[in-house]
């Protein structure tokens, strides 16, 4: 299991950037602030109004009763602990509700913010080109939307503005407390160094159990989903005993992690109560010593109570924003490092129109390779003619799809060009160079919907006529019409429910709806049962027909009828021409040939 790195230190560069994305709801975060300042003014408002009640009606001594108030106290006793009462229930009252309005909208800001965030995440996921996807596992790509943006979230809901708010409210109990005694002040203040202390070693220990939990849920979600992927491969050969050890060992991780966790927690707001306890019990003893001299009263004795446990409040709270702070400056510089990661596969900045007529695809000494310089194509050259039907065959690893992939620019080869109607393909918007080609690759990916919304994927030039007529052209529409509710039949999560050469007749039915120009088949009848196989073959003239067509063969018997084959082995280009010359040389593309035959006649001996 790979350890996370440590959190960075907060960085102001990184917060102002994560901040800009509150900054359209201003007007939220502004009247938050307002209410969160009502909210901790009145920290010290029953604190005071106690101090009045004991002072004037319960022991009274006027002369340190506050001047303001004697305009509006009643003189009768009962009558004046009435009004203190409600006054201690009114700030009570608006201060429970100056809290749950700088919550509400705090909450919602984050809320605002992060799917504003997320919304830009996904853009620029589809942005990014087919090798980031090589480099990054997908677990690791969801993080960065899930987790990493709920802890940006936990900044602005639970972080910035409540950490304003410990801040205010431990400056007004403060004033309060000097005003209130001076001394008994600077005799509380002896105890926050400790407790400062204290709060730090407990923020070394949380963020280190923080860092390990992270790790250890990341162990978790992956190993989940590589064994949910995997679940019939797991119980075909029998290894659910050792996928349970595997996922037993990452969820002990994660017990462990916890409970560095709970052990932070369970000595720190304990050693904390403990310190401003034993304070408070040093300032009774003193306190009592003050009010027998007459320089203290009794409510003042109390109030400055009610200010002191209220005071530790905040500083307990300061280390856990603290550590918010800190998680979500590492959550933002993941999130940041992936949205400035810069695609590879841009458009220029003056892009060419692409050739309305009829275009030559040309491959001129193209080399390259997913990594360094351990070269999937040698000096790879040809040409497909308009219309043209090219076949690609070789052994695995030969170079086939690589070559597919190029044309595509789901990457950009090292050296060498490919054209099309004379201009590098560089030079048009890939946007533009992907629409005029139809493509199905070997495992036909669905989406979850409908039958439907997978042949047109939104498109909205393609309506249900449209739709109809790609499934009738490539034998689908038979499949459809059974089904309950045609079209409309459920499609689940990558086409569960459905048979593998269903799924790829959908994937012809989706690349021909399109009607385009260029069409590629990858290995698409790979996977299909010979009946699929049968249809499929049915459907191909149709489809191939009229236009430019590279098809990456493992069955030699589908391509049998190409204008010419292209024989790729080790990344070079070995053999080209058609099935019979082909065999005549009996060559590298004769061996495959009798190879497949021998094993079709064994086939069908057994």
């Amino acid at each position: 299991m790979e350890a996370e790195k440590p959190a960075p230190k907060a960085d102001g560069k990184l917060l102002r950037r994560l901040l800009a994305y509150a900054l359209p709801y201003w007007r939220f975060i502004l009247f938050a602030l307002f209410f969160l300042l009502i909210n901790s003014a009145l920290q010290i408002a029953g604190p005071m109004v106690t101090q009045v009640a004991i002072d004037k009606y319960l022991a009274p001594n006027a002369l340190r009763v506050p001047g303001w108030l004697e305009a509006y106290l009643p003189a009768d006793r009962w009558d004046g602990l009435t009004a203190v009462s409600l006054l201690y229930f009114g700030a009570l009252l608006a201060g429970t509700l100056a809290a749950v309005a700088q919550s509400y909208l705090m909450q919602r800001t984050g809320q605002l913010a992060m799917f504003d965030m997320r919304k830009r995440i996904f853009a620029h996921l589809q942005k990014l080109d087919v090798a980031y996807y090589d480099r990054n596992a997908v677990g690791k790509t969801l993080t960065r939307v899930t987790s990493d943006v709920d802890a940006l979230n936990e900044l602005f809901s639970s972080g910035v503005v409540a950490l304003s708010g410990d801040i205010l409210v431990i400056a007004f109990l403060l004033a309060a407390m000097i005003q209130t005694s001076p001394a008994m002040t600077a005799l509380l203040l002896c105890v926050v160094p400790p407790i400062l202390l204290v709060t730090n070693r407990f923020r070394k220990e949380s963020q280190a159990s923080n860092r390990k939990i992270r790790t250890a849920v990341a162990a978790i979600n992956g190993s989940l989903q590589e064994h949910v992927s995997g679940m019939s491969v797991l119980q075909l050969f029998n290894r659910e005993k050792k996928a349970a050890e595997g996922f037993d060992a990452a969820n002990r991780d994660h017990v462990n992690a916890y409970r560095d966790a709970i052990h932070a927690y369970g000595w720190f707001y304990p050693v904390v109560e403990f310190l401003g306890v034993l304070i408070l019990v040093v300032l009774l003893g003193y306190g009592g010593y003050r009010i027998q001299d007459g320089a203290l009263t009794m409510g003042e004795l109390i109030a400055f109570f009610q200010y002191g446990l209220r005071f530790f409040r905040p500083i307990q709270d300061l280390s856990e924003k603290y550590n918010i702070l800190q998680t979500a400056s590492a959550a933002s510089e993941r999130v940041f490092q992936l949205l400035d990661t810069e695609p590879a596969i841009v458009a220029p900045a003056a892009p060419e129109a692409f050739p309305e007529d009829s275009a030559t695809i040309e491959f001129d000494r193209v080399w390259f390779a997913y990594k360094d310089e351990d070269w999937v194509l040698r000096d790879f050259s040809c040409r497909v003619e308009p219309g043209e039907t090219v076949a690609l065959v070789g052994h695995t690893g030969a170079g086939k799809t690589t070559i597919t992939n190029l044309l595509l620019r789901f990457y950009d080869a090292q050296r060498g060009e490919i054209r099309i109607g004379g201009v590098d393909i560089r030079r048009f918007d890939p946007r533009q160079l992907r629409e005029r080609f139809g493509a199905v690759m070997q495992d036909s990916f669905l989406f979850s919907g409908d039958i439907a919304s997978n042949i047109h994927l939104g498109d909205p030039g393609i309506g249900p006529a449209a739709v109809r007529e790609a499934a009738r052209r490539v034998n689908l529409l038979d499949f459809v019409d059974s089904l309950e509710g045609g079209f409309a039949h459920e499609v689940k999560e990558r086409g569960a429910g459905l048979s593998t050469g269903q799924k790829q007749l959908i994937g012809f039915a989706l690349a021909l709806a399109r009607n385009p120009r260029f069409l590629i088949l990858d290995e698409a009848t790979a996977s299909v049962d010979t009946d699929t196989e049968l249809r499929v073959r049915a459907a191909l003239d149709e489809m191939l027909s009229g236009r430019t067509s590279i098809v990456v063969a493992h069955r030699l018997s589908t391509i049998q009828r190409a204008d010419r084959i292209l024989v790729m082995h080790k990344g070079e280009l070995r053999e080209s021409g058609t099935h019979q010359e082909l065999l005549t040389r009996r060559g590298i593309y004769w061996k495959l040939y009798q190879l497949q035959y021998k094993d079709q006649e064994a086939g069908s001996r057994a």
